[in-house]
């Protein structure tokens, strides 16, 4: 045995992957429940409690605008978290992230509307809309990496795949809590104050930050890292500046990474949250009706993500499957606008049911296939930036530009071709990725590379 693997051998302890998965996924969930609840409030209520002066279309672009800004801050997030991870431990960002989310939810939870605090009310919604984008931006990449990184090399496309899950739960966590609130209340109750009570719920990240502080040990790959000496750390690349080393070095890498999340984010959001807007106001769905047809679609999710990132491990790539994903996603973006056009439930559920599930197939093994683009030393900040940069053009702007496309044009053609142009991006972006399946996660960036799989 090489020395190189006798201390890794020596010094990480196989992992708990239940134990880890569970907390991965859990914090993942609250941390994207308490982003996603704003899209959702932004599509049904935020308009006329905050933009309340301005006619109802230009009340709910405003809205879906404060809802893009927290993916403006994204990018920012996660370029001091890679920074902190790369350096630190992937562990102290995604802490970090969950104390600041759980704060500026909770902020938006109790936030007085225009009517009580005038101009003040957008102002200060803007404010904390950014402060969930850094939150959100930072938590991402220290999340993925924890399951990856920990993960046995066999089985990595089902771990990563898993981390994916978190979104979707949250997704569709946030869609009950507002079905069970529309139930219960009146529409002047719900207006009232009704919509308030999911972003209280992010007072539980401030605990579950302090679990994962206690309980859960950074990865084994940060760990054999940290140990080795001080001159040894300068030799495999421990860089004082891990975010310039990526820009600089992986420059590509970053920008493919970006290109790659591009159909995917959009997509995910127009589901979530721009259907939303769409189906009842163009199409005169009920609240209710999209309400339950996008959160049980987007459930299936949680079964057909880690089942397309356990395929990758069988499949011995996870290229393939994205590109196949990508091409779907673009010849049914014409034929899911005709179904939802219908307004019947069955055939709306029945398009957004297609579409997350082709959403499934990029999504699954997205956080495996970043891992495996970027060497130990920048992985943190090189997935990051791709993935935060990305967010920023494809998924916070997604449901503004739905809403203004649809307003300019008046018919859903329009968002189709938004969609494909999405899909072209991404299948550009991931066929020119020199894929090194099941590369050694302990490689840095000044350690031979094997010879990429193409």
């Amino acid at each position: 045995m090489s020395p190189d693997k006798q201390d890794r051998t020596e010094h990480t302890a196989p992992p708990r992957m239940g134990r880890l998965a569970a907390a991965a996924v859990f914090a993942t969930t609250l941390e994207w429940f308490d982003f996603l609840i704003y899209a959702t409030a932004a599509a049904l209520v935020l308009g006329h409690q905050f933009f309340p002066s301005v006619s109802p279309v230009a009340g709910t672009l405003a809205s879906f605008a404060t809802f893009a800004v927290g993916f403006v801050a994204r990018p920012l997030g996660g370029i001091i978290a890679g920074h902190v991870g790369d350096r630190f431990g992937r562990k102290p960002p995604l802490v970090v992230a969950m104390l600041v989310m759980g704060v500026a939810t909770t902020a938006i939870g109790v936030l007085p509307g225009y009517a009580t605090i005038g101009v003040w009310a957008p102002i200060l919604l803007v404010v904390a809309r950014l402060v969930q984008g850094l939150g959100v931006g930072a938590q991402w990449g220290g999340a993925a990496l924890l399951l990856t990184e920990h993960a046995p090399v066999e089985r990595r496309g089902f771990y990563g795949s898993l981390v994916q899950t978190g979104a979707i739960f949250g997704a569709v966590a946030g869609n009950v809590f507002f079905l069970i609130l529309t139930a219960v209340l009146t529409p002047e109750q719900f207006d009232a104050w009704g919509w308030r009570v999911p972003f209280l719920s992010g007072l539980l990240l401030v605990l579950i930050g302090i679990y994962v502080q206690l309980k859960i040990e950074d990865t084994p790959v940060f760990r054999e890292l940290q140990h080795r000496s001080a001159e040894s750390r300068r030799e495999a690349g421990l860089r004082k500046a891990p975010l310039v080393e990526a820009v600089r070095r992986y420059w590509r890498e970053i920008l493919q990474a970006a290109g790659a999340f591009f159909v995917v984010n959009a997509t995910f959001y127009i589901l979530i949250s721009g259907m939303l807007d769409y189906a009842t106001k163009t199409v005169g769905m009920s609240r209710t009706s999209i309400l339950w047809c996008v959160m049980a679609a987007g459930l299936t999710q949680v079964v057909t993500m880690p089942f397309f990132g356990a395929l990758t491990d069988r499949m011995g790539t996870r290229k393939k499957l994205y590109l196949t994903g990508a091409v779907l996603m673009a010849l049914f973006a014409f034929p899911m606008f005709w179904m939802i056009d219908t307004g019947s439930v069955p055939l709306v559920f029945l398009a957004l049911l297609i579409g997350f599930t082709i959403h499934a197939t990029m999504y699954g093994p997205q956080a495996t296939l970043y891992a495996e683009m970027f060497p130990a030393d920048v992985r943190y900040s090189g997935a990051s930036l791709g993935y935060q940069f990305a967010s920023v053009f494809a998924g916070g702007l997604a449901p503004f530009i739905m809403a203004a496309l649809l307003a300019a044009t008046g018919a859903s053609w329009s968002v189709s071709l938004y969609i494909i142009a999405g899909a072209a991006v991404t299948f550009v972006a991931v066929a020119t990725i020199k894929e090194r399946f099941r590369r050694d996660l302990y490689e840095t960036s000044d350690a031979p590379v094997a010879a990429p799989v193409s």
